[in-house]
């Protein structure tokens, strides 16, 4: 670090991103990323001629990927904001709301919380999840504080129902609420329509999981009005054109194609049910996830053991090293050729082990 860094940031630990080797191709199953291809109509988008359009400045107002997005979802477009990747929504929002009664948050979820809240010095507070690994929703009512949780959480994937959610909205009326969608789409019950109830609830949402676009960087969320008001004051305070203009254009895209993304998501459904099946028979404790992945350890190796071993077999999956997730991998769910070949590597090594 140079000596001439602001001293604020000499204790900040930054996010660690899934790793990226490129000594030799593996099946990444590290990072959360959709096995299928963008839908034929983002395909042509990239393409196109929109390429030659890359001399001149993106649309800062984003209206027709606002009203692509809201027509889906049955939303005014005014209630939509988008970004540059979920994370800078969840910048926004920590930048925005973290401050003002401080912050609360799992101790075991999402790092860029956990991040944000000491890159901006907040005062927040990291819940412990129950033993079974679900978020207590006692925990998150009447806080006063500005509340953040990923639903489904990562890296359990396990959610809260819609009913749960609106709980605690409704108990902070005066500090904003996130929630994190990212993996909704994997069989979790969005709460996006109470954002016409609640004027406090932020519902970020993304399309680098479900909608296969992870390298395009698109983030967007749903808020009332006035909410949607405040990200953009700090998107034209730092970075107007936050969407490049290919990026926008595949977005729209994508949401022409909906169908197609649900189908995909189905097929992630029943490969994830497939694998939790299989790790079950062969011992492993798997949690009940509503994502596309799944967290799970073994009594008979250890997590960190049996990462290693499928990393040497050309098997990435994800693991951890906190204390009370250290024996876990999270697994993304891939295709179902990707998913039979990580059950056979691990009865191999289970095997090789006894």
């Amino acid at each position: 670090m140079s000596i001439f860094k602001d001293k604020r940031f000499s204790s900040l630990k930054e996010y660690t991103p899934g790793e990226q080797p490129q000594d030799k191709k593996y099946i990444k199953l590290n990072t959360n990323e959709s096995p299928y291809s963008p839908s034929p109509a983002v395909l042509s988008v990239i393409n196109s001629n929109e390429a030659a359009n890359l001399k001149l400045y993106s649309d800062p107002t984003c209206s027709e990927l606002k009203k692509s997005i809201a027509a889906v979802y049955g939303v005014d477009p005014k209630n939509v904001f988008v970004s540059n990747g979920s994370d800078e929504i969840l910048n926004f929002a920590f930048m925005l709301y973290g401050n003002v009664a401080g912050a609360v948050f799992p101790n075991i979820s999402y790092g860029f919380y956990k991040v944000f809240g000491d890159l901006y010095g907040i005062d927040y507070k990291e819940i412990p999840l129950l033993d079974d690994f679900t978020v207590n929703v006692e925990d998150y009512k009447n806080t006063g504080k500005f509340t953040v949780l990923a639903n489904p959480n990562a890296p359990t994937g396990i959610a809260l129902s819609l009913s749960e959610i609106e709980q605690i909205v409704a108990s902070n009326p005066d500090t904003a609420v996130l929630i994190d969608e990212a993996y909704i789409d994997f069989g979790g019950e969005s709460c996006y329509k109470l954002i016409d109830k609640y004027s406090n609830l932020i519902v970020c949402q993304t399309f680098s999981k479900s909608r296969s676009m992870a390298g395009a960087r698109l983030g967007f969320c749903f808020a009332d009005e006035e909410i949607i008001k405040d990200l953009e004051l700090i998107k034209y305070s730092t970075n107007p054109y936050n969407i490049n203009r290919l990026t926008a254009a595949a977005g729209v895209a994508a949401m022409s194609e909906n169908g197609y993304y649900l189908d995909n998501c189905q097929k992630i459904i029943e490969n994830r049910d497939y694998t939790k099946a299989e790790l079950e028979k062969l011992g492993f404790w798997v949690l009940d996830s509503k994502a596309n992945f799944l967290f799970a350890k073994s009594d008979k190796i250890a997590g960190e053991e049996l990462y290693l071993k499928l990393k040497d077999k050309g098997v990435l999956v994800r693991h951890f090293t906190a204390e009370k997730i250290k024996e876990f991998n999270r697994i993304t769910i891939g295709s179902r050729e990707q998913m039979e070949f990580f059950v056979a590597a691990v009865k191999e090594i289970l095997g090789e082990i006894q």
